[in-house]
């Protein structure tokens, strides 16, 4: 598995190493703390190289720790989709996997605290009331009726609360700090809500949750987290971080450090717009070949090497940037360039007859299952007369006609010239003659296709992908589904050769001139294998 490069111009680095100076008896502890919400995306992958390869690296630990703090969206099937992405980028987490709401009676007892040191109100107004009261960066906010409530008043609205005696959304707990801040996240945030879903951990028990800035920090603290590393969307979260830590006087208090998120074109990552496109239909589901969640490119062909490669081009930085899906893809070709099996598949099929063999005529022809890999070995394909190659290698788009009569090069094999073209059931038969002494021999101006025998092909689906959207940053349009590219998906039905049929899934291959592509485990059958394009050669 590939490694997150720590130099030293990493400020995390720098960071965790004068913190190792100073405190040379603690232990690096680290976390990742995902919502089991939706499935993990490509700017998952980056969070989890920084904290696990750090914690590794400094002979530390990484916590993986659900925060499941609100079970209106929250699904075991999450939890356990997070720990399989996890494992399957090379991680262990066996024993260090931990849930927020093993805390909440922690967390319950701290807001109480809050409450008796003035510091939290119970506020019975509802959430447009509150919005508005915060008021935005132009407008400084209005303090509540409710913030003048006593401690006992407020002790005894929050038991109530406890107890299932309001509705969703009738009262909310709120921190008492200041309404006239800069920070809108400081003017007094809601640090508990009502919700009477079943939560998939603590069943029925709890009708109260708290929010994630509130319960973040104190699981932090409870962990004994020594370095909370986080996303640079959070870093105003961080003056709330600090607020509430020092307001509940705990002995362990961990620090932020902010980095740059990881974005790439043309997609988005968000995990509410991602539910949105499957409630849409746009997509099929979290692991649609076409969006970036760990589970969409695995089964588009991505492996964990490279994707954990492409975060490790990203760099650690605390500079925002979009990167290109050219690095992406250059990250998986020189993985797999050298290892996986060259293959012939035509997937735009014409049938082409060689008029100078006789039809029982069957040729064996040894060939590299890798020309860039001698140590791979030979295998064997069929030279007949009965042959597939590709309709656009003979087919001129502009003119809309076959051109022919002109020789062309077989890959591996001999000449051959198409002299006429027949029509037959709204079908076209091409007639050829081959060239018997043009095997093995290199003919310059003459072009070069791929071809399948007749008699060793196998009929098969292609799923052929473009990028979902149109645009180049979708994540920042509000209208993202008026922009999705409606050709992001074509499906060919084709041949490949027969002995890839015989060989189980999970198998990368490169099909010659047409891209590297991946066995769909959850499309084929035993009568058709599917194969998603991973990328294009060019």
């Amino acid at each position: 598995m590939s490694k997150i490069d720590f130099n030293k111009n990493n400020f995390i680095y720098k960071i965790i190493n004068n913190y190792i100076l100073k405190n040379k008896k603690k232990k690096i502890i680290t976390r990742f703390p995902p919502e089991p919400n939706g499935h993990l995306h490509l700017g998952h992958i980056k969070s989890i190289c920084i904290n696990f390869e750090i914690a590794k690296k400094k002979n530390g630990q990484c916590n993986l720790r659900f925060d499941d703090t609100n079970p209106t969206n929250e699904k075991k099937i999450f939890i356990f989709s997070i720990i399989n992405d996890i494992k399957w980028l090379g991680y262990k987490i066996k024993k260090n996997i931990f849930f927020t709401s093993k805390y909440f009676k922690k967390i319950y007892k701290y807001a109480i605290k809050l409450i008796k040191k003035k510091l939290a109100y119970v506020d019975l107004s509802n959430i447009k009331i509150i919005k508005k009261e915060r008021g935005n960066f132009y407008k400084i906010g209005k303090k509540n009726i409710y913030r003048k409530n006593s401690i006992q008043k407020n002790l005894k609205l929050f038991k109530k609360m406890k107890n299932g005696k309001f509705k969703e959304g009738e009262a909310c707990l709120r921190a008492k700090i200041n309404m006239k801040s800069s920070c809108i996240i400081m003017r007094d945030p809601i640090i508990y809500r009502i919700k009477f879903d079943y939560h998939h951990q603590t069943k029925k028990k709890w009708c109260i949750y708290p929010m994630y800035d509130f319960s973040h920090c104190i699981s932090d603290s409870i962990e004994k987290i020594t370095h909370s590393l986080c996303t640079l969307e959070f870093l105003e979260n961080k003056k709330l971080y600090k607020w509430i830590l020092k307001k509940i006087k705990v002995k362990n208090k961990p620090k932020q450090y902010e980095f740059s998120k990881l974005n790439i074109e043309n997609t988005i990552l968000s995990k509410r717009k991602i539910k949105k496109l499957i409630k849409k239909k746009k997509i099929q589901d979290w692991n649609d070949p076409r969006i970036h969640t760990i589970s969409g490119l695995r089964r588009k062909g991505y492996t964990a090497k490279s994707l954990i490669n492409f975060c490790k081009k990203s760099g650690i930085t605390k500079k925002e940037n979009i990167l290109q899906l050219s690095s992406l893809e250059s990250c998986l070709k020189k993985e797999l360039n050298y290892k996986i099996e060259r293959s012939m598949a035509i997937i735009n099929p014409i049938k082409i007859i060689i008029t100078n063999l006789p039809k029982n005529y069957k040729k064996i022809l040894f060939i590299p299952k890798n020309p860039k890999n001698n140590n791979m070995g030979n295998k064997y394909i069929i030279f007949t007369n009965t042959l597939y190659i590709d309709k656009y290698d003979i087919y001129n788009k502009k003119k809309k006609k076959y051109i022919i009569k002109k020789k062309i090069k077989l890959r591996y094999s001999y000449n051959i010239k198409i002299y006429k073209i027949k029509k037959k059931k709204n079908k076209n038969i091409f007639f050829c003659k081959y060239y018997k002494k043009t095997l093995g021999k290199i003919f310059k101006k003459i072009k070069i296709i791929h071809w399948i025998s007749e008699k060793n092909s196998h009929l098969a689906k292609f799923r052929l992908y473009k990028p979902l959207f149109n645009l180049k940053n979708p994540e920042l349009s509000k209208k993202f589904l008026n922009n999705i590219n409606k050709k992001s998906l074509k499906i060919k039905k084709g041949y490949i050769e027969s002995n890839i049929y015989t060989l189980k899934t999970n198998f990368h291959y490169q099909f010659e001139r047409e891209g590297y592509f991946y066995i769909d485990y959850i499309k084929s059958t035993k009568k058709i294998l599917n194969f998603n394009r991973t990328i294009k050669i060019k």
